[in-house]
């Protein structure tokens, strides 16, 4: 009985994000005095960031934990991990659908949730504002927010993403951990040569980068997979990604955007 709970699917769907997160940060951490490729040097993550990492990380560790807890009560609630495998036929084609339906599910609620925290300035003020207290993003900061921000972008997000594709807590471990790696790779401030997400996705560390300047408060709104939302509504902000004189890199916007 208690072996068959300790490898349930609900229980990976749980625990595997989570897990993900920190491994995968720490390879990043392990990374991160690589000058040559990172989008800001490293003494700037002392001078400009606002909040210390012992702070970003209770504040990530308390998200996680309601995280936790949702996840619970929506495996509770959808049944088990057994049930939803017999009612689903899994096959390529089926996940694939699925994983796509989630990625624009997840990213639809978060750009319009995310852009309307900026635009009230309330919401920027009081919740939204701590995220952006890391000027110079990194790996373990990737989900440093205001927990009420965490509960409504995260965590309603991904239970949205989760109930609408369909999919079952066995293909939830699938989908979050790789939500998890691709939110963490965004904020790792690092641009590694053969990185797959940068080949893929133009949604990226560097165009998340943009994003937490203060020029680009305004722009890059979409995360964490696609740009869409952004290109749709206009909320995009072209840069380019150019070296610096003291080593590694900058993504700087396009000249026609510099004095928005």
């Amino acid at each position: 009985m208690m072996m068959g709970f300790a490898v349930s699917d609900e229980l990976l769907g749980t625990v595997a994000p989570i897990l993900v997160y920190w491994l995968y940060s720490g390879v990043y951490v392990l990374l991160s005095s690589l000058e040559s490729y990172r989008l800001h040097p490293k003494v700037e993550e002392e001078e400009k960031n606002l909040v210390s990492k012992l702070s970003v990380v209770k504040g990530v560790l308390l998200q996680q934990l309601v995280q936790a807890v949702v996840a619970i009560i929506l495996f509770t609630v959808t049944g088990s991990d057994a049930e939803a495998d017999k009612a689903q036929e899994f096959s390529i084609l089926v996940l694939a659908r699925q994983f796509v339906t989630a990625m624009i599910i997840l990213d639809t609620w978060q750009y319009f949730m995310h852009r309307f925290m900026h635009v009230n300035k309330f919401l920027y003020k009081h919740i939204h504002s701590q995220h952006h207290r890391l000027i110079v993003p990194y790996a373990y900061g990737a989900l440093y927010n205001h927990p009420v921000e965490g509960l409504l972008l995260d965590t309603i997000g991904g239970a949205l993403s989760f109930l609408i594709s369909g999919m079952s807590p066995r293909t939830s471990i699938f989908f979050f951990s790789f939500a998890t790696i691709k939110t963490v790779d965004d904020h790792c401030g690092l641009w590694l040569p053969g990185n797959p997400f940068h080949m893929v996705f133009k949604n990226n560390t560097a165009y998340h980068d943009v994003h937490h300047q203060l020029y680009g408060t305004k722009y890059n709104f979409s995360q964490p997979f696609f740009v869409m939302w952004d290109r749709i509504l206009g909320t995009y902000m072209p840069y380019s990604l150019e070296k610096r004189e003291d080593g590694g890199f900058e993504a700087r916007p396009t000249k026609e955007f510099k004095d928005d």
